[in-house]
């Protein structure tokens, strides 16, 4: 009984309850919230290292994806993720840099020049990582509304909203390389991702290379959400 009770998420205590001033007044804060959330997934992007064993690079997105649900709670932190998709769909440099700049001779970017992608998600190899980031937006919301996100279950919570994050974009890569999807180098993706078969170039393409990043920003996620909740309880004593 006690798992099912709501508690406020982090943004909740930052931000004055407009509850009281009217519907539209909390609107606007909703919005401003889902817009925030775009913004840091998008700045997130621009932070990539690419590697050659794969064409998904090693970006921030994840830490910015899990701060973002766990900040904004189930409803706003998905609605965030699903607004950075369509953003990104309907044309707006909000993705992580393609095969270009990063393709030749340049293979880290740190934010400055601005070098983001864009397109449909189901023509980008990183498509199902993308619909992921929904997928665990929610979750780790969902978790953090049930005060996950202040005591020592938060890494749990982070650690089960990157897993979901990885089943649709591992599902998505196998997908493509077992229907020999041309990516857009002019090769088949299977042809640049090592391996003997697709469950293999899957993992080695869309697992194995993050493991240790992703672990990293697992645990900086899991560190800033019960740390800006300490500091927020001092201020208020």
């Amino acid at each position: 009984m006690q798992a099912s009770v709501q508690h406020r998420v982090l943004i909740d205590a930052l931000v004055p309850n407009t509850k009281v001033v009217g519907r539209i007044s909390q609107l606007v804060v909703d919005i401003a919230l889902v817009v925030g959330g775009v913004l840091l997934v998008a700045i997130c992007a621009q932070i990539a290292v690419r590697i050659p064993t794969t064409t998904v690079p090693i970006t921030g997105q994840t830490f910015g994806v899990l701060l973002a649900g766990g900040a904004l709670g189930s409803r706003r932190g998905s609605l965030s993720m699903l607004a950075y998709m369509m953003v990104g769909i309907a044309g707006l440099p909000v993705f992580a840099p393609g095969s270009s700049p990063l393709g030749e001779g340049q293979n880290i970017h740190f934010i400055l020049p601005w070098s983001g992608n864009h397109g449909a998600v189901w023509d980008m190899s990183s498509g199902g990582y993308i619909v992921g980031f929904i997928m665990a937006a929610y979750l780790v919301g969902f978790l953090a509304e049930r005060g996950w996100d202040r005591r020592a279950s938060v890494p749990l919570a982070m650690l089960l909203g990157n897993l979901s994050l990885y089943l649709p974009g591992l599902l998505w890569m196998a997908y493509l390389i077992g229907t020999d999807w041309v990516h857009p180098v002019g090769r088949p993706l299977g042809e640049l991702i090592a391996g003997t078969g697709t469950l293999d170039k899957t993992l080695r393409g869309g697992l194995y290379p993050f493991i240790t990043g992703d672990a990293l920003k697992l645990l900086l996620a899991a560190m800033v959400l019960p740390g800006a909740w300490t500091l927020i309880d001092r201020l208020k004593r």
